[in-house]
């Protein structure tokens, strides 16, 4: 058994000791929770494809039991194959915009180092963007940052719900009138997915996700609009 409020559950947030009992013989019973009656994780008996869609259906619960109740431990290579593929698409323009367009310069292209610096440019602006999240989030509500563990949770939580980013690569890769329009849509789910985590995580109300994304989003164009300034093709 956990120690007390190891586990969440997804239906009211409340603290659970444990997911299920184990009576042996193949025989379980999902707890039910003392606040709201209700089964603590009925996911834990779901296929993980379900699991899925209900995630990108952006369901609170289905993000508490991810969160809360399970052991994923994916978010730092998660994050970095994000980037990887925001680099690639950034590069992919990149090389759209030279006017040398000869094909064989492909492979040269790729031996150079603006996928790197693209790779950098998208790591700094996700970080001024998580920065400024957490800045938002902590003057706004600092009770609910108080340790190192809950700026790890959340901090956890941003970074696998910014898997939508993995859209890009087929964006392109399928190159279509409407991929603009695409990488748009993209974009806003993301950021659906980022609030979502930010509620689910804090046990907030709407407003202040949104709110917490928007200054975070001021401060990554701010860091684009300054390397633009200084001549720097992001």
């Amino acid at each position: 058994m956990a120690a007390p409020g190891a586990y969440r559950c997804i239906e009211c947030h409340g603290e659970a000791a444990e997911l299920y009992r184990d009576y042996q013989r193949g025989v379980l019973r999902i707890s039910i929770c003392k606040s709201c009656q209700k089964p603590v994780d009925k996911y834990i008996e779901y296929d993980p494809v379900i699991i899925l869609i209900n995630a990108i259906l952006c369901k609170a619960q289905a993000y508490r039991h991810i969160l809360f109740n399970t052991k994923i431990n994916i978010h730092g290579k998660l994050c970095i194959f994000c980037l990887l593929c925001e680099a690639y698409l950034r590069w992919l323009q990149l090389q759209d915009s030279s006017q040398n367009i000869d094909p064989d310069d492909l492979i040269r292209y790729a031996k150079e180092w603006d996928f790197y610096r693209m790779f950098g440019l998208a790591s700094l602006e996700q970080a001024s963007f998580l920065v400024g999240i957490f800045i938002a989030l902590w003057q706004m509500r600092p009770e609910m940052l108080k340790t190192k563990s809950d700026f790890i949770l959340l901090l956890k939580a941003l970074l696998l719900s910014s898997y939508g980013k993995l859209l890009l690569i087929p964006a392109v890769i399928w190159e279509h009138d409407y991929t603009p329009l695409c990488l748009v849509l993209i974009k806003v789910f993301v950021l659906t997915s980022n609030s979502q985590a930010i509620r689910v995580t804090l046990n907030l109300n709407r407003t202040l996700p949104w709110l917490a994304i928007f200054i975070g989003l001021v401060l990554e164009n701010g860091i684009v609009y300054l390397f633009q300034k200084m001549g720097w093709n992001v």
